[in-house]
C-alpha cells in the first residue's frame, strides 16, 4: 500500500498560494502569447479572457490540489479553460507546444473539450450553463449505476461545476434544479465564481441575494465565502466592524471601480464614508496603500485557507452551492475594470507582472520559474502527491454483445412508432444483456411515444421504492409503473433541455463510470428544437444515445402547427455526431435499431436519431433480406428502375403510401419507373460529401451509396422527391449524377386537420407527386 505523506493545513495553504500564482501567470502568459507574440496571418484577435481566469485561480488551486478525489469529476467554466490547461501543464499532462498554439489549429482548445483536447476533460463546456446542469444529471447517472450494482457506493464521486455568476442567468440551471429535487440529487457541488461582472457590465446586486433562498428551497446547502482570513481578522480589530458593514452594503459597481483605482482610492472612499466612526481612521492609517488594497480585495474566493475550510466542511453527500466572492482580473492590472472581460494586458503590463513574480526573460514558459530550488522541489512534490496526479485514465469499456437480430413485430398494418414500442417490449422480456443496459427517458411523453410497455416490464428508477397508489387501490390502469432501485426508466418533467442533458450524461456512462448504458430517449419530434443547444452539447462531447422523435411532420395532424415538425430532418443531417434515420416500415426499423445499438458502442460511432411516425402503413411483403444492406447505408429500391427508365419517385418515412400510390398511377404510362426508399438522407449525403472530399484530397473517389443507387437511371433522369419535412433534405440528390429534381415537402407552419386534408393542402399526396412528375417531364420535354 502506498503511504501518502500528509501536509499540515497551514503548509497546504502556503503551497496552494504559490500554485495559485503559477496558474495565474501561466494562464495569462498563454493568452498573451496567442494574442500579442504569435504571428497572426489573418489579423484577427485570438482572445482568451485573462481576467476571467484570474478570478478562478485560487478556487481551482484549492479544488484540484486539495479537495478533489480521483473519482470526482469537474465541469470548468468555459472562460477558465486556460487555467485548466495550466494545471495539467504543471502535472506534465499538457505539452508546451499545445500551450504555445492555444486557440490555434492542433493547440489547446479555447474551452475545455472532451473530444478535441489532449488533457483529461470530464465535461466539455462552452455554451454557458449546460456544463453546470450536466453535473447534476451525471450525479443521477452515478446513482443509477450504484443502485444497479455497477458502481460501489463507497466509490461514488462528486460531480462538480465551476461557474461564473453570470451563468446563473441561464434558465436551464433552474430547470435542472427542479429535476434534482424530484430525484433526490446528491454528491454535487456547484462553485460560483462571484466576481460580480458579466461580459458587458457588473451584475445586479438585488438578484444575487435571492440565490440562497432558491437553492436552499431545493434542498441544497449554501456556503457563502465572502471574506478571506485577512479581512475576518481585521473585522475583529477595533473599528473593523464598521469596515465589514461598509463592505456588506457597497454596490458591486462601486467595489469594482475602487478595486481598479487601487489603495489611494480605497482610503479616500472609506475615510469619506465611515472615517468619522470610532477607531476606523486609525485602523485605515495602519495600512499602506498597497496593504489596504490587498485587504479590501482579500475576498473568500481568493483566500486558500477559507476555501480549504469550506471544502472540508462539506464532506457529506448533500448538494452544495459555494458562493465564492472574487475580483475579476485579481492580481492583474485589469482587476475591477468593467471592460476587462475581453480585455488584454499590453506588453508593458505583462512585463511588469513578469518582473513582479521574479520570472527571468526567456523563462516565461518554465512551470516553476521565479522560485528557488527548495520552493520548487516542495511544490513539485505537493503536486505529485495530489489526488489529481493519481486520477486514473478513463476506462475503455468492452462492447456489450448484441442479439443476432431484433425481432420484427408481426402485423400487416403498423406504424413505426408502435413497432418501436413493441421491439423495446420484446427486448424487455428477453434475457439479452442488451436489455439490462437500456435506460429509457422522456420529457413527460412516455406513454404517447410508446415507451409504456418497456416501463411496465422494467419499472421506473428511484433510489427509494415508491408504491403505485392507484394499483393498491385497485383502480384499472394500463400503466403498471413500479418505482424502485432496479427500474430502467428515468422519469422527467416537461423540459427538453433536461431531457437532452440526461441523455448526454447517460451516454457518457462508459468513460465516466466504466459501465456502458444504452440511453433511449423519446420526444415529440417538433420539440427536438426546444433542446437543440443541449443536443449539440451532448454530441459535441461524443455522448452516445438513441434519440427517437415522433410523430414526424404533419402526422400529429389534429394538434396543429405547433405540434408538427418541418426542419427536423435538416437538424438530423446537420448535427455532427448524430446519424438520422427515417424508416417507413417495421422491418426497416428493427434492422436500424440493431445497427444503432452497435453504432453507439463503436469507437468511431456516435448517437442516432430516429424520426418515426404514428401513421399506420401496410407492411411490404419481402421475398428476402437483400434490401437490408442498402437500407442501412441510407436507401434501397422498393421498385428498382426497369430497362430504359427515365424517372423515379424518391420518398422517405411516413409518405410511403402516397409515394406507392403515385408510383402505381404512373407506372403504366412510364415503364420502368423507379421507387427509391431513403431510410437515411443523412448517410446518403455524408457518403456523397466524402466522395467529393476524397477527390479534393487526391484520394480515390469511390462511388458513394447514392451514386450506386442512382446509377440505375441515366444522367438527366427525372426525380420527384417527397418527405413529410423540409424538401431540402432530399432535393440535393439531383446533384449526385446531374438529374432533374422536383422536391416536395413541408416548408410552412401547419394547421389542424386530418392527414388526407393536410397532405393535399401541403402537396404531399399522390396527386401532388403525379403532378410534380408531369410538370418535370413537361418542363424538360420528357
Amino acid at each position: 500500500m502506498t503511504v501518502i505523506a500528509q501536509t499540515r493545513p497551514a503548509e497546504t495553504a502556503r503551497l496552494l498560494d504559490q500554485l495559485e500564482v503559477r496558474l495565474r501567470w501561466l494562464s495569462a502568459w498563454t493568452i498573451h502569447n496567442a494574442n500579442l507574440l504569435r504571428p497572426k496571418r489573418d489579423g484577427m484577435k485570438v482572445g482568451g479572457h485573462q481576467a476571467s481566469c484570474a478570478s478562478m485561480t485560487a478556487i481551482m488551486a484549492a479544488l484540484y490540489f486539495h479537495a478533489l478525489r480521483p473519482q470526482d469529476k469537474v465541469a470548468v467554466k468555459p472562460h477558465a479553460g486556460p487555467v485548466l490547461h495550466a494545471i495539467h501543464y504543471l502535472l506534465g499532462q499538457q505539452s508546451l507546444e499545445r500551450l504555445q498554439r492555444f486557440r490555434g489549429l492542433g493547440g489547446a482548445q479555447s474551452y475545455p473539450s472532451r473530444t478535441k483536447d489532449a488533457i483529461p476533460v470530464d465535461f466539455s463546456t462552452g455554451s454557458v450553463g449546460l456544463g453546470v446542469a450536466m453535473t447534476a444529471f451525471a450525479s443521477l447517472v452515478q446513482d443509477y449505476l450504484v443502485a444497479h450494482g455497477e458502481v460501489r457506493e463507497e466509490d461514488a464521486g462528486r460531480m462538480i461545476a465551476l461557474l461564473g455568476d453570470a451563468e446563473l442567468d441561464e434558465g436551464n440551471i433552474y430547470e435542472c434544479l427542479i429535476e434534482g429535487v424530484k430525484h433526490d440529487l446528491r454528491n454535487c457541488w456547484w462553485i460560483v465564481d462571484y466576481n460580480r461582472q458579466s461580459l458587458d457590465s457588473t451584475t445586479a446586486d438585488r438578484m444575487f441575494r435571492r440565490f440562497d433562498d432558491i437553492f436552499e428551497t431545493c434542498g441544497w446547502r449554501v456556503i457563502t465565502l465572502k471574506h478571506g482570513k485577512r479581512q475576518r481578522e481585521t473585522f475583529a480589530r477595533p473599528g473593523g466592524a464598521a469596515i465589514a458593514e461598509w463592505i456588506e452594503n457597497c454596490p458591486n459597481a462601486d467595489y469594482a471601480v475602487l478595486t481598479y483605482l487601487g489603495g489611494a482610492a480605497w482610503r479616500e472612499r472609506l475615510l469619506r464614508d465611515i472615517g468619522d466612526r470610532p477607531q476606523v481612521s486609525a485602523l485605515i492609517a495602519d495600512h499602506s496603500d498597497e496593504q489596504l488594497a490587498a485587504l479590501m480585495t482579500n475576498l473568500g474566493g481568493h483566500c486558500t485557507e477559507t476555501l480549504i475550510e469550506a471544502f472540508d466542511s462539506a464532506q457529506d453527500e448533500r448538494p452544495t452551492l459555494f458562493i465564492a466572492y472574487t475580483i475579476k482580473g485579481y492580481g492583474l492590472p485589469l482587476a475591477g475594470h468593467k471592460d476587462n472581460h475581453s480585455g488584454m494586458m499590453n506588453a508593458a503590463q505583462i512585463e511588469g507582472l513578469r518582473e513582479a513574480l521574479g520570472i527571468a526573460p526567456g523563462e516565461e514558459w518554465e512551470p516553476w520559474a521565479g522560485l528557488g530550488d527548495n520552493a520548487r522541489a516542495a511544490l513539485e512534490d505537493f503536486v505529485a502527491r495530489s489526488a489529481l496526479a493519481r486520477k486514473p485514465a478513463e476506462p475503455v469499456v468492452p462492447a456489450i454483445p448484441l442479439p443476432a437480430m431484433l425481432p420484427v413485430p408481426n402485423g400487416a398494418e403498423q406504424s413505426t412508432q408502435a413497432a418501436f414500442g413493441r421491439i423495446l417490449n420484446d427486448l424487455a422480456r428477453s434475457g439479452e444483456p442488451l436489455a439490462d443496459r437500456i435506460v429509457t427517458t422522456a420529457p413527460d411523453v412516455t406513454q404517447t411515444t410508446n415507451l409504456g410497455a418497456f416501463v411496465n416490464q422494467r419499472g421506473l428508477f428511484r433510489r427509494q421504492e415508491l408504491a403505485d397508489v392507484f394499483q393498491h387501490a385497485r383502480i384499472p390502469s394500463a400503466q403498471k409503473w413500479i418505482q424502485h432501485a432496479a427500474g430502467q426508466h428515468i422519469e422527467l418533467g416537461i423540459a427538453e433541455n433536461n431531457f437532452f442533458l440526461l441523455l448526454a450524461a447517460l451516454g457518457l456512462s462508459a468513460p465516466h463510470f466504466g459501465s456502458r448504458l444504452f440511453p433511449v430517449g423519446t420526444v415529440y419530434d417538433p420539440f427536438v428544437a426546444r433542446g437543440l443547444d443541449a443536443l449539440n452539447y451532448g454530441c459535441y462531447q461524443d455522448a452516445r444515445f438513441l434519440l427517437v422523435g415522433t410523430p414526424s411532420g404533419l402526422t400529429l395532424a389534429g394538434e396543429g402547427g405547433a405540434h408538427q415538425s418541418i426542419n427536423t430532418p435538416l437538424i438530423g443531417m446537420g448535427q455532427p455526431g448524430l446519424t438520422l434515420f427515417e424508416p417507413a416500415f417495421a422491418d426497416e426499423l428493427a434492422a436500424i435499431m440493431h445497427w444503432s445499438f452497435d453504432h453507439l458502442q463503436r469507437p468511431d460511432g456516435g448517437s442516432v436519431y430516429l424520426r418515426l411516425s404514428t401513421c399506420t402503413l401496410t407492411q411490404p411483403q419481402r421475398s428476402d433480406d437483400s434490401w437490408q444492406a442498402d437500407a442501412l447505408q441510407g436507401g434501397y429500391w422498393l421498385r428498382r428502375p426497369g430497362p430504359g427508365a427515365e424517372a423515379a419517385i424518391v420518398f422517405s418515412g411516413a409518405v410511403a403510401p402516397e409515394a406507392l400510390d403515385a408510383w402505381q398511377q404512373l407506372a403504366e404510362d412510364m415503364p420502368g419507373l423507379g421507387l427509391l426508399n431513403v431510410t437515411s438522407a443523412d448517410l446518403l449525403h455524408r457518403g456523397w460529401s466524402a466522395r467529393r472530399a476524397a477527390r479534393w484530397r487526391g484520394e480515390p473517389a469511390h462511388p458513394c451509396h447514392a451514386d450506386r443507387l442512382l446509377a440505375d437511371l441515366p444522367a438527366g433522369a427525372a426525380l420527384v422527391t417527397v418527405l413529410d419535412g423540409s424538401p431540402s433534405a432530399l432535393s440535393w440528390l439531383g446533384a449526385v449524377r446531374g438529374m432533374r429534381v422536383s422536391p416536395l415537402g413541408t416548408d410552412r407552419f401547419g394547421q389542424t386537420g386530418d392527414i388526407p386534408d393536410l397532405y393535399r393542402t401541403y402537396r404531399l399526396d399522390a396527386a401532388a407527386i403525379v403532378d410534380a412528375m408531369a410538370d418535370l417531364l413537361l418542363d424538360f420535354g420528357g
